[in-house]
């Protein structure tokens, strides 16, 4: 079922929905960003909003894969970079620098609240593969950018683990199957 600030509009599958300024589409009609996972089933939510914005979610039993299509806006930036053609500088450890770890509340443009997960496996996997040393710059950084925040259950963990592995695409699916 998705919802719209709250309301349920497409409770079926394949269903569509068109408000003020956006639609959603939510069916299996799209090319995926890499593969379809094995045992998963494609469905995608295509929204087309303002401004030429369109975002496709692609929904799998333990991730999302989320494409987002637009043309630059003034002072962008973000957890997908900046829009300036440097990739040097869309790095987890450079966003962190410029925006901090986390979006905070008051900025977010979404309703409601995210769901903050770091699961037993996550913790093993961080305490198994992140290099000690940057598992300590990954707490004094993230305490540091979260502020307040840092008190939110799972926040700072979850923020440690996006630091050691947040160039690794596949590293929360994984943390899944770590044992």
């Amino acid at each position: 079922i998705l919802t719209v600030d709250g309301q349920p509009v497409c409770g079926g599958f394949p269903s569509s929905y068109s408000g003020a300024g956006f639609s959603l589409t939510y069916d299996s009609v799209g090319e995926v960003p890499d593969v379809v996972p094995e045992g998963n089933e494609k469905r995608i939510v295509h929204m087309t909003l303002p401004l030429g914005i369109k975002v496709e979610v692609f929904q799998w039993n333990n991730y999302i894969d989320v494409t987002i299509t637009m043309s630059p806006q003034p002072a962008q930036d973000g957890v997908c970079g900046n829009f300036n053609g440097d990739h040097a500088d869309d790095t987890t450890a450079t966003i962190m620098q410029r925006i901090g770890a986390r979006v905070r509340p008051s900025e977010s443009l979404l309703s409601g609240q995210a769901k903050i997960e770091f699961t037993h496996q996550m913790k093993k996997m961080l305490q198994a593969e992140c290099p000690a040393a940057t598992l300590a710059q990954a707490q004094a950084q993230c305490v540091t950018n979260l502020g307040t925040l840092a008190s939110v259950p799972n926040l700072t963990p979850a923020c440690q683990f996006d630091y050691c592995f947040g160039m690794n695409v596949r590293a929360r699916s994984h943390a899944k199957l770590y044992h």
